[in-house]
């Protein structure tokens, strides 16, 4: 299938950011290009579509990068190749795996939400139902103190981890999980919406947000893609450490049943939904 398409969504915090993670993925594409041969060319998307799912189920994806949480729990994982998961530079992160720091404004914290247990009955900012470090990791984290199936006062779907912060800057929430990368990144940029804000726990752990092809690429692509990736994170040490990668890793689809267990596990506390 000629051409192909590629797009890296999940970690474009700023333009800065989502230059150099464009430029990483161009330096891949062109290697790939060359060992693979010419028919695996690919178009880079110039803007990634709002609605995500339809582009990672496309059979023309050459590459993308998605949540763990549809991954596994929205079957990505039965119609993708797993390719490959990055490994962060950031407070939170080991190896392949990542939390989500779970942080409350400056105003909830002087009026005393100083650990989980204290924030029964705050408003929650969360980025989307379908993401495991807003939505799944927080679930996890919270279902042992909910009463009744519930625990916050409200939940607000944002739409991103950047809005959540906002939501709790302007004072629309209290409360928030947000992936320790990004976190960081926006920390690196001197994002002021993260003024005041206070880290009150950091959740369990989780593999790292998978970079995913379809199936429609064979094997020994699927292969020389992963060594593609390899070659660019190594190709600009400086680029690297702006994105605060330290390489990739090669993961198995199983190690992603983790962030099934955490769902699990909140549901047999009578905890199913964030609420």
């Amino acid at each position: 299938m000629n051409p192909w398409i590629a797009a890296l969504p999940m970690y474009n915090v700023t333009p800065r950011h989502a230059a150099l993670w464009r430029a990483l993925l161009h330096n891949a594409l062109t290697t790939f290009a060359h060992t693979a041969g010419s028919k695996t060319n690919a178009t880079i998307l110039d803007t990634p579509p709002a609605d995500l799912m339809p582009l990672w189920r496309r059979s023309d994806l050459l590459l993308s990068q998605t949540c763990g949480f549809p991954y596994r729990m929205l079957r990505l994982a039965d119609t993708v190749h797993l390719i490959s998961t990055p490994m962060f530079d950031a407070e939170g992160c080991e190896g392949a795996h990542y939390r989500s720091a779970i942080v409350v404004s400056a105003a909830a914290w002087a009026r005393g939400a100083t650990h989980l247990a204290a924030c029964r009955g705050l408003r929650a900012a969360a980025n989307s139902e379908d993401s495991h470090s807003g939505m799944n990791a927080l679930r996890h984290a919270v279902a042992p103190h909910a009463q009744n199936g519930r625990f916050f006062a409200s939940v607000s779907w944002t739409g991103s981890h950047f809005e959540s912060l906002r939501a709790l800057a302007t004072g629309a929430a209290d409360l928030a999980a947000i992936d320790c990368v990004t976190l960081a990144l926006l920390r690196d940029a001197g994002c002021g919406l993260l003024a005041g804000v206070k880290t009150l726990a950091m959740t369990a752990p989780a593999p790292g947000l998978p970079l995913i092809a379809s199936r429609t690429l064979g094997e020994r692509e699927a292969a020389l893609l992963r060594d593609a990736l390899d070659a660019a994170a190594a190709a600009d040490i400086e680029r690297s450490r702006t994105l605060r990668l330290r390489g990739f890793a090669r993961l198995m689809p199983d190690d992603y049943e983790a962030i099934a267990t955490m769902a699990n596990a909140a549901a047999s506390l009578g905890y199913p939904t964030l609420k």
